[in-house]
């Protein structure tokens, strides 16, 4: 849960990097709410006509795409790629699965050209 609070944090933070544990368990938690908010949805009688969800869900998801965004974006400065790598996932089928791998790859070890491992790996100061 830490790191979904981190995550809201950080909900305008496009900068930095993000372990993949922050990642992935922001969207475990973001998972469990949505399917929280349809579960309210129903039990309330307010889905939408011919869907099973209603506005408890619209407003979770509207409340949630700028963090969603800033933490993917943060993950995949984690690994060494642009934000702009985040629009793979436009290609079907294999940009879901190519975003996929580089969300479950291993940080870059040390610093890169987006800020330090946020693990602390690598990040020794070398003195001169």
């Amino acid at each position: 849960m830490d790191y979904f609070i981190s995550a809201l944090k950080n909900y305008a933070t496009f900068s930095g990097r993000a372990r993949r544990s922050e990642y992935w368990f922001f969207s475990l938690f973001y998972m469990i709410f949505a399917v929280v908010a349809i579960t309210l949805d129903n039990l309330f009688g307010i889905t939408i006509e011919g869907l099973f969800y209603g506005p408890l869900y619209f407003i979770l998801i509207f409340a949630m795409i700028v963090p969603s965004l800033a933490v993917a974006v943060r993950r995949l400065h984690d690994v060494g790629k642009s934000g702009w790598f985040y629009f793979i996932i436009l290609i079907p089928f294999i940009g879901a699965v190519w975003f996929l791998v580089l969300a479950s790859t291993d940080s870059q070890p040390g610093r890169n050209k987006y800020g330090q491992n946020p693990k602390g790996i690598g990040n020794e100061v070398i003195l001169s």
